[in-house]
């Protein structure tokens, strides 16, 4: 699996933790590394662009190139990199355009300001990415520059996958992502949570067993062809309550696919997806819906 990983940088430590997260993934799967700063569009402030307004166009621009090769000396030498400068004025569009521009597998961003390290926040620009790429999103917990996993490869990824349509999707790509790893392939089933009010606790028991094995049944006819899973079954009171109990390797991500609501070949973040974010210690992938999901021909 090679091609770009793009990460939306800036130079704060929401972009460190990017930077770390997009290196580590570079690495682990042999691709290259882009870093992009997105700058508003040159002269939009007027009509017919001033001398002292083009100098500090040129500063802006200068500053952020210098963040960038300050950026890029940090990434470990084995990994191939190079910094960017887009104009845009939105930062995810911008983003997003140069994803499409480097034919990048993965956008890399980091989590809001003042997140609990460990944890995930979505900032705006997370938030608008993972509710309109066409790319698969990572999202970069607080503090992973500083993580001891940082420098460590990926040594398994899990699947959270359900009976719903697009399962296969998921599946298949987050097979990918740990064949070029060189890692295992966890698939996790969250049972659901609206067991019918009343039941008792071997009822509910039995309604997570059945669904469990449902899923166990689809995600095995979906695996590709010599690649086996450890298949776990994360039952709780809840998704945040499900999550929290599970086990996590060292360095390890979390791969989920778009909500039915996103559009084919876009992200949105469903609302399991979000409950999920409250409680992971771990990146989270987010992967689109294909057409052939949508039912399109």
């Amino acid at each position: 699996m090679t091609g770009s990983i793009v990460v939306g940088y800036t130079a704060t430590d929401e972009g460190a933790d990017a930077l770390a997260l997009g290196a580590r993934l570079a690495r682990s799967i042999d691709a290259h590394l882009d870093l992009v700063i997105v700058l508003p569009p040159e002269g939009t402030r007027s009509s017919a662009v001033v001398p002292p307004e083009r100098a500090f166009e040129e500063h802006v621009r200068a500053q952020a190139e210098a963040w960038l090769r300050t950026a890029v000396a940090q990434v470990p030498a084995d990994v191939r990199c190079l910094g960017h400068v887009r104009f845009n004025e939105s930062f995810a569009e911008g983003i997003i355009a140069a994803g499409e521009e480097f034919d990048a597998r993965l956008l890399v961003v980091g989590a809001a300001n003042g997140t609990t390290l460990g944890r995930h926040r979505l900032g705006s620009v997370a938030s608008e990415l993972v509710h309109s790429s066409p790319i698969p999103v990572a999202l970069a917990p607080a503090g992973s520059r500083d993580n001891a996993d940082a420098e460590m490869p990926i040594p398994r990824v899990t699947a959270a996958v359900g009976t719903r349509a697009g399962a296969d999707a998921l599946v298949e790509e987050a097979a990918r992502l740990a064949a070029a790893a060189h890692g295992t392939l966890r698939l996790v089933s969250l049972v659901p949570f609206d067991v019918p009010a009343g039941l008792d606790t071997g009822a509910i028991t039995l309604a997570q067993n059945a669904h469990g094995e449902d899923v166990l049944q689809q995600v095995r006819a979906a695996l590709p062809e010599g690649i086996e899973a450890e298949v776990e079954r994360a039952a709780g009171d809840s998704v945040e309550d499900a999550v929290a109990h599970l086990r996590w390797h060292p360095g390890e991500v979390v791969m989920v696919g778009s909500s039915r609501l996103a559009q084919p070949r876009r992200l949105f973040l469903g609302s399991t997806a979000a409950k999920m974010l409250h409680e992971l210690p771990v990146p989270m992938i987010v992967v689109p819906r294909t057409r052939a999901e949508a039912g399109e021909r």
